[in-house]
């Protein structure tokens, strides 16, 4: 297929945010011309037929009447099948070993984070009370992950090399060397009653949201921990502060939230068994994700076969 039109970069990031990942587009695909959305003519936007995204605005790719792809530079693509509604509209999402393996890392530390009591200690420092807790060995440790697609493989994988004992739960059933898997409802609730530190790396989709409810949250062993790196509305967010101040929760490493920014006046902020992080657990690399939308834009171009797409009705 030969090369075709300019192509839009479509975004709602700031104009420092816009240059960098211009920049870093086009370094990847030199042979491309890929321009601020906000740059294009007339006579290019009625051409257009591929859009790379981060977080567009829907209206502004409305006016893209020949628009038959967009490709996202981020994995969570959520917000954008939300915002399109109803539309023929084909999505390529980001998959990017190296944000997986960012994902693994944060993962693997969050968790030592509440193995090895960290918030205690904190607690008893701001105390000035110098006490020694009990140890436990990684081992003795049930670790559950919601979520088994290539963020929650390569964290099962840095938590089997830390000796913990994993198992994971996904939509439908999976195969991973060493760790038990669940799937299905049924599958979800057996997860849950052996997750001593639950970790979130779902996709926020309609079966997805308030999946972890009062009910469900009750399921996980008494005291047990939990870290979102997912997605907020996953987690009820009014049965999670009453699990944690009911003392059912032990502590909440959270690093995403129904509104961001987290605004001042959110409980959040203040729980003692509460630790709150700014999205911070797996950040896309410009310089990476830019290398495989080049290539997923490459293949498209020789072969006219649009890479990968988002199925519209599971939201992922």
């Amino acid at each position: 297929m030969s090369q075709g039109t300019t192509i839009p970069f479509v975004s709602q990031g700031d104009a420092a945010s816009v240059t960098a990942w211009l920049q870093a587009l086009r370094n990847a695909m030199p042979e491309e011309q890929v321009v601020a959305f906000a740059d294009l003519d007339d006579a290019q936007r009625a051409q257009c037929r591929l859009a790379i995204v981060a977080n567009p605005d829907p209206a502004e790719l409305k006016q893209l009447p020949q628009l038959q792809w967009v490709h996202s530079v981020w994995a969570g693509v959520e917000r954008l099948v939300a915002d399109l509604g109803q539309s023929d509209l084909q999505i390529t999402r980001l998959v990017d070993p190296r944000l997986a393996a960012t994902m693994a890392e944060a993962v693997l530390a969050w968790t030592l984070y509440l193995h090895r009591d960290m918030p205690r200690y904190a607690q008893q420092q701001r105390e000035q009370r110098w006490q020694q807790l009990d140890y436990v060995a990684p081992e003795q440790r049930r670790i559950g992950l919601l979520g088994l697609g290539a963020l929650g493989e390569a964290a099962a994988v840095a938590l089997r090399q830390a000796r913990f004992p994993v198992a994971g739960w996904s939509r439908s059933p999976r195969q991973l060397d060493g760790v038990e898997t669940f799937s299905g409802m049924q599958g979800l609730t057996q997860l849950l009653s052996r997750s001593d530190i639950l970790v979130c790396l779902l996709p926020l989709t309609h079966d997805t949201r308030g999946l972890l409810d009062a009910a469900r949250l009750a399921l996980l062993p008494p005291q047990a921990q939990l870290i979102n790196f997912a997605r907020g509305p996953i987690i009820d967010d009014g049965a999670l502060r009453q699990a944690l101040d009911a003392g059912q929760l032990k502590h909440a490493v959270l690093d995403v939230f129904a509104t961001e920014p987290l605004p001042p006046a959110s409980w959040q902020w203040t729980h003692p068994a509460v630790t709150v992080l700014p999205h911070c657990s797996a950040p896309t690399d410009a310089a990476t994700a830019s290398a495989i939308v080049a290539g997923n834009i490459r293949y498209y171009r020789e072969s006219g076969v649009i890479p990968a797409n988002v199925d519209l009705g599971r939201g992922y």
